[in-house]
């Protein structure tokens, strides 16, 4: 059974699978104290917060990066955070657009997904 079948590590799904997923393994996760684990967790929720740059401009660049990673879960991720914030479709696709220039043609499957994900947003929050 490959990675992209198992049903605990799900590759695509709804937004709601995505969310239910993390929910579960981050409880799990930090549930065992482990100090470094932790204080990753902690240092990577705080590099988001707003300081000389805006919590939003943070996530564009968290989106840009998550991209050029190619990262699935973390695009998913961070273009919730970027609706969350108030970034336009247009916003995004500039930063989409940044993404594909720094990461390549290799970034273009991970963008067809970003925009799915954007899109689905886009639904949730009309419906």
């Amino acid at each position: 059974m490959s990675d992209s079948d198992t049903p605990s590590t799900p590759r695509a799904g709804s937004l709601a699978d995505f969310r239910a997923f993390r929910e579960k393994m981050n409880a799990e996760i930090l549930g065992e104290d482990n100090l470094v684990i932790n204080r990753f967790f902690n240092l990577d929720g705080r590099a988001y917060e707003s300081g000389a740059l805006d919590v939003k401009t943070k996530e564009l660049l968290g989106l840009v990066a998550s991209m050029v990673l190619r990262c699935d879960d973390c695009v998913t991720y961070h273009v919730v955070r970027c609706q969350e914030e108030g970034v336009t479709r247009e916003e995004a696709f500039e930063a989409f657009g940044v993404g594909l220039v720094v990461g390549g043609s290799i970034v273009i499957p991970h963008l067809r997904r970003a925009v799915a994900r954007w899109t689905e947003l886009e639904q949730e929050t009309a419906g």
